[in-house]
């Protein structure tokens, strides 16, 4: 039972993250890279706070706090920031490349922080699943950044071992207190850079950089987290973390569903392609 928890939490936390790039990429199109970091980090911050107030939680363990310090400085910090100087070089649909191997640098932290042992027969899974995700990109004739490919590789180390130590953490703490506590525990220094890299007047921005501002705020950094760690530790992290292979379609599903995009024959296939290793992974990650 918690393992099909696991998988539906999981996913709902992947539908969730699957808007992040995207509305990244607007956001960062007007205003600064760091700015729109600090910014989502404090605003979730600040709900974070509220939460854990509300609900009386208590205060994490002396042992737990380097935990945090290792997701906030992977998921809260890291991966935004990365990912938002990626994208003033390349493209959304280019970061789908590194998207795909994401399910498997969170197995490999999984194996190694999360003491989790996959059968050897998972790890050909998952090489698949990444290998496909990446060469169904590849074929939409992306073009190349240099820089924006080293900085999409790093935000994918870096958000793999924020997820994988998250979501250890997670089965002692709870799912939505660790992301909570980590956005807390990163306050006080997101909410002084946010006010230190606020451009000078706001006039000249647009309505769809403050919508994707707010959805990376409210959504990316702490909601979709609340499904994603629930998910992770009741389903397993390697287990789970292959559900990450749909996110580039769940992403594409949505181009084509609000922006009416084409939907391909091919994305149709690969899809269904992907979704056979997630459910091959899913088999053996245990």
């Amino acid at each position: 039972m918690d393992r099909t928890a696991g998988l539906i939490n999981g996913l709902i936390g992947v539908v969730i993250f699957s808007g992040s790039l995207p509305a990244t990429r607007v956001a960062v199109m007007q205003f600064d890279a760091v700015f729109l970091t600090a910014a989502r980090a404090a605003i979730a911050g600040v709900l974070a706070l509220c939460l854990l107030l509300a609900f009386r939680e208590k205060r994490p363990a002396r042992r737990d706090l380097a935990s945090l310090i290792v997701v906030a400085l992977g998921v809260v910090v890291g991966f935004p920031l990365l990912t938002a100087l990626a994208l003033r070089h390349v493209t959304a649909a280019h970061s789908i490349v590194f998207i795909g191997l994401l399910p498997l640098a969170t197995a490999i932290f999984g194996v190694i922080r999360g003491g989790e042992r996959p059968r050897p027969v998972f790890w050909i899974f998952s090489v698949l699943g990444s290998a496909l995700v990446a060469g169904f990109a590849l074929s939409q004739g992306l073009s190349a950044s240099p820089a924006g490919d080293a900085l999409m590789l790093a935000a994918v180390v870096v958000c793999g071992l924020g997820y994988a130590e998250g979501a250890r953490l997670s089965r002692t703490l709870g799912g939505w207190q660790v992301i909570s506590w980590a956005l807390v525990l990163s306050l006080p220094v997101m909410a002084a850079l946010t006010f230190a890299a606020m451009p000078p007047t706001f006039s000249g921005i647009e309505m769809p950089a403050w919508i994707g501002l707010a959805y990376v705020s409210l959504f990316s950094m702490l909601i979709g987290f609340v499904f994603w760690y629930r998910g992770l530790a009741q389903g397993g992290i390697a287990a789970v973390g292959q559900l990450q292979l749909l996110q580039p379609f769940f992403g594409l599903a949505l181009a084509a569903t609000l922006l009416h995009e084409p939907v391909t024959m091919s994305m149709v296939l690969v899809t269904v392609a992907v979704i056979a290793c997630v459910a091959g992974a899913r088999k053996f990650a245990r």
